[in-house]
């Protein structure tokens, strides 16, 4: 891909979110009770051709319509979600999920028959304590954005909509979705494309703070330049990276990967990844209950006072003053 041939301007991410192919939606809704908790399998091999056969992975998403609940991938490491917000797996990852009061961790499919289902499912589950209403999806894409091997968008994250149009928007698909299934336990809120939509609309909240978003970010996933690089610095923003480094993991000179991410993508290799490890940064003191030391640790810098001095010149805040006005609550004190 030429670098005229990529979009700039502020309309580009969603000129691209709009051309994303997404399809195989299924629709349906959890009701748990404290205590509850369970783990799911990843959303690939067997059960992404069950769900939509042909197909290799799937991209799962969670909707909180109601109380709270956390999701853990391998490491164990939660992420908080509340009423409204939107839980997104984008390579369909093995997870765990759960609520706030203790509770033994049950496989999900022995909560429910096994699929295909020839009407939505109710997953119910729980102590029979608070109540936690959750409406899950599945979608498949070809893109490279939900290549796993590329790796452009964290492993789970978390998008809380804004107060506004969008936040009411996501609300109100909630609450069709809720009814449809109520109503109609045969009807498919697939075939009104609400899941792909609503992907699409969560997807551009979390992605307007991406780095180089308004220069054609996703087109720069498709660069067989960039792609592989992207790839490097999207899995491990952690590590010590260098130009020269980087260039050779790509295979290409270190003088083309700089060129080539200045022309896609408006700036430096060193500077994007600057900016990627701070994106990255928000999503963990957003909805995790790390330290800020230890999200320090997460996305590259051996000090905290050196992290928080970069966080600052980035956001105007620091850290814990940025969590206190955006974050969880009940993260602020971690």
């Amino acid at each position: 891909m030429s670098g005229q041939g990529v979009p700039s301007g502020a309309g580009s991410l969603n000129e691209a979110l709009a051309r994303l192919r997404l399809d195989g939606a299924i629709f349906f809704r959890s009701e748990f009770t404290e205590g509850w908790a369970y783990e799911s399998p990843a959303a690939a091999d067997d059960l992404a051709d069950t769900l939509r056969p042909g197909s290799q992975r799937l991209i799962i998403f969670h909707i909180v319509a109601s109380g709270s609940c956390w999701i853990s991938l391998a490491d164990g490491e939660r992420h908080w979600a509340n009423e409204g917000d939107v839980i997104v797996l984008p390579y369909g990852d093995p997870h765990q999920m759960g609520g706030a009061e203790p509770a033994t961790s049950v496989p999900i499919f022995s909560l429910l028959a096994p699929p295909p289902w020839e009407a939505l499912p109710v997953l119910r589950h729980g102590a029979g304590g608070e109540r936690t209403d959750v409406v899950c999806g599945y979608l498949h894409s070809a893109d490279p954005l939900f290549d796993p091997r590329l790796r452009a968008l964290p492993a789970v994250f978390v998008v809380r909509p804004p107060e506004g149009p969008a936040a009411r928007w996501v609300r109100s698909s909630i609450d069709y979705a809720l009814a449809m299934s109520s109503a109609a336990p045969n009807a498919d809120p697939a075939a009104t494309r609400l899941p792909e939509l609503l992907l699409v609309e969560v997807l551009r909240l979390h992605l307007a703070s991406a780095p180089a978003a308004e220069r054609g970010w996703l087109g720069a996933l498709r660069d067989p330049v960039l792609n592989p690089a992207l790839a490097q610095l999207h899995a491990a923003p952690e590590r010590k990276w260098t130009v020269a480094g980087l260039a050779a993991e790509a295979a290409v000179s270190r003088s083309l990967l700089d060129e080539r991410f200045r022309q896609v993508l408006g700036r430096s290799p060193i500077r994007y990844l600057t900016e990627w490890r701070m994106h990255v940064a928000e999503d963990l003191l957003a909805s995790t209950d790390l330290g800020v030391a230890q999200v320090a640790r997460r996305v590259g810098y051996e000090s905290e006072e050196a992290f928080s001095r970069a966080f600052k010149r980035t956001h105007g805040r620091s850290p814990s003053v940025w969590r206190a006005s955006t974050g969880d609550p009940g993260l602020v004190s971690a």
